[in-house]
């Protein structure tokens, strides 16, 4: 962009002599951006982790041929391959995707890991920790965590409240491992059931008609 002084005007082409005193008129600089390129460095961080999975990929084959060769009677090589994948879900889901809102980020991340670590135990050997222990206290941790956004988005929190109806399904699945004989922790999964039920419930009686209002918005009752 060209500037011509005794006129004062821009021009915005590249002539040399302004149109209107036909005085020689002085190039400006640009004004350099002041904020950073986002599309290179999510295109860096996109090469950083298409060369993770590149690296990973290369290193679970070493690992499943070591396991192999090496065969002790533990599949180890499924519980890297899985951490593996884990972290470049994390970098992928978590990290990359600016679509999805952290809600959907950390409830996906919880409950994959929760899952990974009963994979760990039953590529082991199955001592039942995973399932009596991890699994109802990452259910807790999810019930905190849903306590803690209505505490912060006071004004929306009625929102949460099909997420809170999904957790005491979620919640039940412990108890139903107890019955079925796999798990034998009757007491911390019956806490983390009641906790469920009890969020529910609390929300329903503290939020009295907007709480009514949003349930039966969802599940569209009159």
């Amino acid at each position: 962009m060209s500037k011509c002084r005794q006129c004062n005007v821009e021009i915005r082409d590249h002539a040399q002599i302004c149109p209107l005193c036909k005085c020689v008129i002085e190039q400006t600089k640009e004004s350099e951006n002041m904020y950073p390129d986002i599309r290179f460095i999510a295109r860096k961080m996109n090469l950083a982790v298409r060369i993770f999975l590149f690296a990973a990929i290369l290193m679970e084959v070493i690992l499943v041929y070591l396991n192999w060769k090496f065969y002790d009677g533990v599949w180890w090589s499924v519980i890297t391959g899985a951490g593996f994948f884990y972290l470049y879900f994390v970098a992928r889901f978590a990290v990359l995707n600016d679509n999805a809102g952290y809600r959907s980020k950390f409830l996906a991340l919880t409950f994959l890991g929760i899952l990974y670590v009963i994979l760990i135990d039953c590529m082991i050997g199955y001592h039942g920790w995973s399932v009596n222990f991890v699994l109802p206290g990452g259910l807790l941790l999810v019930d905190l965590f849903v306590l803690v956004l209505m505490f912060v988005n006071r004004r929306n929190w009625q929102s949460y409240i099909m997420l809170e109806i999904s957790m005491i399904f979620l919640s039940a699945v412990p108890l139903i491992l107890v019955w079925l004989g796999i798990g034998t922790e009757t007491f911390i999964s019956g806490f983390a059931f009641a906790v469920s039920v009890l969020l529910f419930v609390g929300t329903l009686i503290i939020g009295d008609k907007r709480a009514r209002s949003e349930l039966k918005r969802r599940f569209h009752v009159r």
